[in-house]
Order: C-alpha cells, then structure tokens, then sequence
C-alpha cells in the first residue's frame, strides 16, 4: 500500500485530467455542436433513459463519473484500501476533488471575463468623454 501522502497527491494530479476532460466536452466551443445535439436529445426523447443517456453529456458534475470511471480503470488507482473499497473511495474523491477544480476554473473564467468587461466599458467611458472634451473644444 502507498504511503498516504502519495495517496493524496496522486489523487490530486489525477483529477486534473478528469476535470478537464469533463470540462472541455460540456462547456468548450469544440464540443459545441454535439453538446447541443444532445441537450435537445436530453429535452425531447421520450424513453427517460435516453433522456438521461443525453444529458450526461451536458452536465459537468454528471458527466465527470464517466470520466473518472475510464481514468480508474486505466489507472487502477485505489486510495486507503487494496481491495474493491479503494476504488469506492477513490471513485468518489477523484469525482469530488476534479469537480472542485472545475468550480475554480469556472469562478476564475467568469471573474476573467467580468473584468475584460468593465475594462472595455471603461474605455468606452473614456472614449465617450474625450470626445465630448474635443466637441467642447471646437465649440
């Protein structure tokens, strides 16, 4: 069994991929399309397991289970136990620990983009009075 600092830091890295794995399908542009696909699939199908089959695929939270499943199975991570129960525990810590990173990433992107915002609204500002300056100064 590995030492449970290496534990921890393999759980860590790990779920960066998941994280953005997960986050590249449901909310970049290149996946756009598909992701559409599948939210009218999600909204329209009348089997409810086709429902659900679709909206996996829209949702980060839902869609980075499958992600980290896939990543377990490649990896054979366990965490605190050897037997079934690590990947119990590391299936449900990888799921939580990448879905804090992808909460980060989105709060740091829209943060991102509200400051680029204000900043052109800014220089709108400015661009607005320079020229009421220079009107006033032809006048």
């Amino acid at each position: 069994m590995e030492p449970l600092l290496q534990q921890t830091l393999s759980l860590l890295v790990l779920a960066i991929p998941v994280a953005c794995v997960a986050w590249t399908v449901t909310h970049e542009e290149i996946f756009k399309e598909p992701r559409e696909y599948c939210v009218k699939k999600s909204q329209e199908c009348r089997n409810l397991v086709e429902r659900k089959f679709f909206y996996l695929f829209t949702c980060e939270y839902c869609f980075s289970h499958y992600v980290t499943a896939i990543f377990l199975f490649i990896t054979e991570f366990k965490l605190l136990y050897e037997d079934w129960r690590g990947y119990l525990v590391s299936f449900f810590a990888l799921v939580f620990v990448a879905n804090v990173y992808m909460s980060l990433f989105g709060y740091l992107r829209q943060s991102l983009k509200s400051e680029k915002i204000e900043a052109k609204l800014k220089d709108n500002e400015w661009h607005e009075v320079k020229e009421e300056m220079e009107e006033k100064k032809d006048q």
